[in-house]
């Protein structure tokens, strides 16, 4: 399926059927793909069945490490939000647009008697823009029918300038003919506009509400024509168009979705700005005991706005999920704290409506998902910890696991990862590498060796450091590397009176596939069966691809770094300028290798002695 490690069964097993974008990452964390679905289980199952045809998608699959999702309420939202995310993250795996006409709006001009148009394409012309919407189609039908609601006209300027009569679109009651006058007055013909415009900015109810007065006026009057046209109007209305609530009209809001259940609080965040929901993410924050939701949420707030690493910068408006506002919101209390500590005023609200609403709807929808998706991550992690208890049994619960791997090329560059584990899954702020000197290239012994002594030589100096002594310690290799760690423990902590790890040495099978891996206990080196199936296997499996992950990435880094440096920058006396005297005087690298001590004299402020530092410098390799 995937030579990652993501585990898809598990991710998949607890998605949502609704709708919505999905985005994958690989191990680097950069986004790799962003897709739209109908149903988000059906869609990213897709991806791992057992034949994949296309290789692109087999491709694409193997680099998945991890992956999130943002419900929408349609799938025309999910569509619209995908575009976003695509122009933001670029991801090398969607095909990308070269510009920003790939959606259309609704345009209502800026002039005395404005028309309603069709638009795509840059935003010269004065006027407001309505949209995105998911295709040309969506938006001419709006426009149809919106036609049939609000008298408007839709006529190009050409045409309306040059009208000497009413058209007709008059005689069908679809424009109130202002090109010619006597037919309307200006206010008359503004009124619709602004009612067209409500519409499309999500007022519908006003809207709804401003034509029945009309009509009710129109009735009280006996003009039955004048109260049917008002009655056909309200009707109509609610056929035009689903809002769409991933774009609008808001420039710069953040809205929070907030939800807690079973000892865990998510709280999700919808970035909108220019228009559109530009990212979201959700947010798991660690509560105390007795601790309520609106403390939670206003300490989020606090640490999240307040957060100067990230540089951030305020919106212009917050919006709250509306169970936990009021007390957040308490005027004599926290809206102070917050605009103190903000040292900013800031709109923060949770009573809203129209498309404000559909946002907060959306974020306390996406918190919902995302606690539901944490909840089962925790059972599942729970389920494997409790069997590999059993399987091994263990007389205390697991709290703490480590995993040691070594990473070289050919000897070189040799990089020790060690990650951490504990009853919620990895635990990324412990991970360490260990950049491996002074051995043998290739003996990956000697590396192991090395990185034992560096990680938990220091642990036993500090309470601190003997709080975060593993209770189990996973070495990525067979009995030889197993060995290197008993003989390491075998003293270890008997003064300080602290407990050795449990040892368990993780060996590939002969032909090195998932679930032929074999535990080796410390000791008697004895091996315990597992199933391929087993969950104890499988969080074995994650952890140990986990620590050959990181070490992996430790190593290219190291690599990396160690090619884009030049051999020169390690000579004595050799600074940025000389050195790029000497590469441009004498060609390159290569030639500053061969040349002679005369023809390094000849390059400008290369010193005869110099020259001979930087003969022998490369002699000496």
């Amino acid at each position: 399926m995937t030579d990652s490690q993501f585990n898809s069964k598990a991710f998949i097993q607890h998605l949502t059927h609704q709708p919505g974008v999905y985005r994958m990452y690989d191990g680097d964390g950069v986004v790799i793909y962003v897709g739209k679905a109908k149903d988000l289980k059906k869609r990213v199952s897709s991806y791992f069945r057992q034949n994949i045809d296309t290789p692109k998608t087999q491709t694409l699959v193997k680099q998945i490490a991890s992956m999130d999702v943002t419900v929408t309420n349609t799938e025309a939202e999910a569509l619209i939000l995908e575009n976003n995310f695509i122009k933001k993250y670029r991801p090398r795996y969607n095909v990308l647009l070269r510009d920003d006409k790939s959606y259309p709006y609704i345009f209502v001009s800026g002039h005395q008697h404005p028309r309603l148009a069709f638009h795509r394409g840059a935003r010269r012309e004065k006027g407001d823009y309505f949209g995105p919407f998911p295709s040309g189609v969506a938006v001419r039908e709006s426009l149809r029918l919106m036609q049939k609601i609000f008298p408007v006209r839709q006529c190009e300027d050409s045409y309306y300038r040059a009208r000497s009569r009413p058209c007709l679109q008059y005689q069908l009651k679809r424009c109130l003919a202002p090109c010619v006058e006597g037919y309307c007055t200006d206010a008359e013909y503004q009124e619709q506009v602004q009612l067209a415009k409500s519409f499309l900015q999500g007022k519908n109810q006003q809207v709804i509400d401003q034509l029945v007065q009309n009509m009710e006026r129109a009735s009280t009057s006996l003009d039955f024509e004048r109260a049917a046209r008002f009655r056909d109007q309200i009707a109509a209305m609610r056929k035009v168009q689903e809002r769409n609530a991933v774009t609008g009209n808001q420039q710069e809001l953040d809205v929070i979705g907030f939800v807690r259940r079973g000892g865990i609080a998510a709280v999700h965040l919808l970035f909108i700005r220019e228009g559109a929901v530009q990212g979201s993410r959700s947010y798991f924050p660690k509560v105390p005991a007795n601790t309520d939701d609106a403390e939670i949420l206003l300490a989020f707030m606090l640490q999240f706005y307040l957060n100067d690493q990230v540089g951030r910068r305020l919106p212009r408006e917050i919006i709250l999920p509306e169970a936990n506002a009021a007390q957040v919101l308490d005027p004599e209390h926290n809206l102070q704290v917050l605009e103190q500590a903000l040292a900013q005023k800031v709109r923060m609200t949770h009573n809203v409506r129209g498309e404000r609403k559909q946002y907060q709807i959306l974020a306390q929808k996406n918190a919902l998902n995302a606690l539901e998706s944490k909840l089962n991550q925790e059972n599942t992690m729970v389920m494997r910890l409790q069997q590999l208890e059993q399987v091994l049994d263990l007389e205390h619960p697991i709290q703490r696991m480590e995993c040691f791997d070594i990473s070289h090329t050919m000897g070189q560059e040799t990089v020790a990862s060690c990650v951490v584990f504990d009853r919620q899954g990895p635990k990324k702020s412990d991970y360490r590498r260990f950049n491996i000197k002074s051995i043998t290239p290739g003996d990956d012994y000697a590396a192991m060796a090395q990185a034992l002594q560096r990680r938990f030589d220091a642990a036993l100096l500090s309470d601190e450091g003997k709080a975060a002594i593993p209770d189990i310690l996973f070495i990525d290799g067979g009995k030889g590397q197993l060995a290197q760690a008993e003989a390491y423990f075998n003293d270890w902590g008997v003064d300080a009176g602290v407990k050795s790890p449990l040892l368990i040495g993780v060996a590939k099978g002969e032909s090195r596939k998932p679930g032929l891996e074999t535990l080796i206990l410390a000791g008697s080196h004895a091996t315990v069966p597992l199933a391929a199936d087993a969950p104890a296997l499988h969080l074995v499996q994650h952890i140990r691809d986990e620590s050959h992950r990181f070490a992996i990435t430790g190593h290219r880094q190291r690599r990396a770094k160690v090619r884009r440096t030049s051999k020169l920058e390690d000579i004595p006396g050799i600074g940025a300028k000389r050195r790029q005297k000497l590469l441009q005087n004498l060609g390159g690298l290569q030639e500053v290798k061969q040349a002679s001590i005369e023809q390094l004299i000849a390059v400008p402020g290369i010193s005869r002695e110099l020259a001979e530092t930087i003969y022998h410098a490369f002699r000496d390799e």
